[in-house]
């Protein structure tokens, strides 16, 4: 009976939370850090930019709701699995030269998570691109290869700064490509976005020609020097938007005029000294002010792209 009753006690006892170790919270943590520091190593801010630059010009070119998305998530996998693939291949130069702020060198992510996440990008990149249309697809699939090589080797060379004119010069031809009758982008359109790609890559790397030099990667903007890039970034940057404002025809209005003003002023902060730092970033947030005057212009004047 008392074997009985113990047994009704117990089974009508409510059962007692189980305490969540310690040793569980710190994993999660753990975890939460883990996930940050490789979202770190995809370089967000760059990719960010040009996702929503790229999907802002696909919503003026005529994309519908579910093309923009598309253009989103094919131009958002591309330029992460490029930066992954960036930081992962750049392991030893950045470990040599004490990059601490690079969370693969400061030990805060693993290489092979790098690694699977840089490949599983490029992997939805592919099927995401092509849902826009084959010629649509392949022209973004282009400038995503285009950009992987300049990780794997073509940076060193000369011919640094041919993937970055190809990948932007290919980015009006991704969205108008989808477009009904799949119609390719006007030339001045794609002139001004090689000519921004070339402006990208000189002022991208102004603050890392001395530790480039020292690791033995010569593209053209480290064999042309600091002052010589400086010069040659913002006059490339002026030229796109040029192209921009009296690339359409018909003569600009007010609005192109002052666009132009003000990417104007714009390279002449790229032409100015950077200050106490030689590692100032302030160049390469002028190209994305650049860039994005550009992209305001082309929707306050509604220009089409073909």
């Amino acid at each position: 009976m008392n074997q009985t009753f113990q047994a009704r006690s117990l089974s009508a006892a409510p059962p007692s939370p189980a305490p969540v170790p310690a040793e569980a919270a710190a994993r999660a943590g753990g975890l939460g850090r883990g996930a940050l520091a490789l979202l770190l190593s995809a370089h967000p801010a760059p990719a960010l930019a040009v996702t929503v630059l790229i999907t802002v010009l696909g919503v003026a070119a005529g994309r519908d709701v579910l093309g923009s998305c598309l253009v989103a998530l094919a131009v958002l996998t591309g330029q992460l699995s490029v930066g992954w693939s960036n930081d992962r291949i750049d392991l030893a130069r950045d470990t040599a030269a004490h990059r601490r702020d690079k969370p693969l060198v400061a030990g805060e992510v693993g290489m092979r998570s790098v690694s699977v996440a840089a490949c599983a990008a490029l992997l939805l990149c592919a099927p995401l691109s092509l849902a826009n249309g084959a010629a649509a697809g392949g022209a973004h699939l282009i400038g995503v290869a285009a950009a992987w090589s300049y990780n794997l080797g073509v940076k060193r060379t000369r011919w640094s700064w041919l993937p970055y004119a190809l990948a932007f010069g290919l980015l009006p031809a991704f969205l108008t490509l989808a477009l009904p009758g799949h119609p390719w982008p006007a030339a001045w359109v794609m002139a001004a976005g090689a000519l921004l790609g070339v402006g990208a890559h000189f002022t991208n790397v102004l603050p890392d020609i001395d530790a480039d030099l020292a690791a033995g990667v010569r593209g053209l903007p480290q064999r042309q020097g600091r002052r010589r890039s400086r010069t040659v970034a913002a006059l490339a940057l002026l030229a796109a938007s040029a192209a921009l404002v009296l690339g359409p025809p018909g003569p600009p209005d007010a609005t192109g005029w002052s666009g132009l003003a003000v990417t104007g002023a714009l390279a002449v902060v790229l032409c100015l000294p950077p200050g106490t730092s030689p590692d100032s970033r302030l160049p390469f947030l002028a190209t994305l002010g650049l860039a994005g005057t550009d992209i305001a212009l082309l929707v306050a004047r509604g220009t089409s792209l073909v």
